[in-house]
């Protein structure tokens, strides 16, 4: 047997409804100084994500300039054998 959580549908009256809804709406009316606080903290902590972007973006840029990448034609003389490598001789 299968058990089910509906419970019987229920009329309302017009009075019930509207009695209803006033509850509704009094819970909203009730709720918006603890969402405009929500809303106040949730615009602050993207500000803040924003600024330090944009700060460790400018940080990155001053690097950038500081040490800037090398070229391919120093990288291919940084590729042949070092002296502590070395060349080895043969025997003759």
């Amino acid at each position: 047997m299968e058990t089910t959580n509906q419970q019987p549908e229920m009329e309302m009256t017009p009075e019930q409804l509207a009695e209803q809804k006033e509850k509704m709406l009094e819970f909203y009316r009730e709720s918006m100084p603890y969402l405009r606080a929500q809303l106040d903290y949730e615009e602050m902590l993207l500000k803040i994500d924003e600024v330090r972007f944009k700060r460790t973006n400018i940080q990155y840029q001053f690097a950038m300039m500081a040490n800037p990448p090398q070229e391919e034609d120093d990288q291919e003389e940084t590729s042949e054998p070092t002296k502590s490598e070395g060349r080895k001789l043969k025997r003759g």
